[in-house]
């Protein structure tokens, strides 16, 4: 399969989650540790590792806050937090665009709105976990551009965690080592020099959906 060689596909999130926890191993078991996974593809694959590290479960609901004329460009993210809402800002992003502070508060206001809304459709009534102190493994189906992996991070650092663990099946080296240079930790089994795209890793890529999230979820301990 061109963009994946060097070994055998993964067959689907499921076997991707179980090639992860294999590296994950040392994390089993620990009080301290929590499997994050990013909504939507990243929470089959969190399911499975913390299954086999006996580890609590969460999805991590993250929203970009693009900018008002440019929204592909973030000048910052908003997330679930333990006991409300955590927002950071990309005070650089902010000053070159020149966004008034009414701009932002719109933007803000609009995707916090949207986070509340997936939040409440895969936890139902449950609030976020708190991560202060705690080991964090942020996981995902893939990395590609890791632009996701890295507005995810960008709020969990703001909750002080003791160690953050990004986490993956399958991604290009040169966005690994970058990510390694935001946390404490990088597991990528797979990282093909000719990299394509995450669902060229799977022989099963069908998207996950929300109803499947809510499932994997409920009565999680956390």
């Amino acid at each position: 399969m061109g963009g994946v060689s060097g070994r055998s596909r993964y067959a689907d999130r499921a076997d991707a989650g179980a090639a992860l926890a294999a590296a994950l191993e040392r994390y089993a078991g620990r009080r301290d540790v929590i499997a994050l996974g990013l909504p939507r593809g990243g929470v089959p694959v969190a399911a499975v590792i913390a299954d086999r590290l006996r580890v609590p479960l969460d999805a991590f609901v993250v929203r970009k806050l693009g900018l008002p004329r440019h929204p592909e460009v973030a000048m910052g993210a908003v997330a679930g937090a333990a006991g409300g809402i955590a927002t950071v800002r990309n005070e650089s992003v902010i000053a070159s665009a020149h966004v008034r502070g009414a701009d932002f508060a719109r933007v803000l206001e609009r995707e916090t709105a949207e986070l509340r809304r997936r939040e409440r459709l895969y936890r139902g009534g449950r609030v976020a976990v708190d991560v202060r102190d705690r080991v964090v493994l942020v996981i995902d189906d893939g990395l590609a551009t890791g632009a996701s992996m890295r507005v995810a991070l960008s709020v969990i650092q703001e909750q002080r965690p003791a160690r953050i663990v990004v986490a993956a099946p399958v991604g290009p080296p040169d966005v690994c080592a970058a990510l390694a240079e935001q946390v404490d930790e990088v597991v990528v089994p797979w990282q093909p020099a000719e990299f394509v795209a995450v669902g060229a890793a799977y022989r099963d890529f069908d998207p996950t959906s929300s109803d499947e999230v809510r499932e994997l979820l409920r009565g999680r301990r956390m």
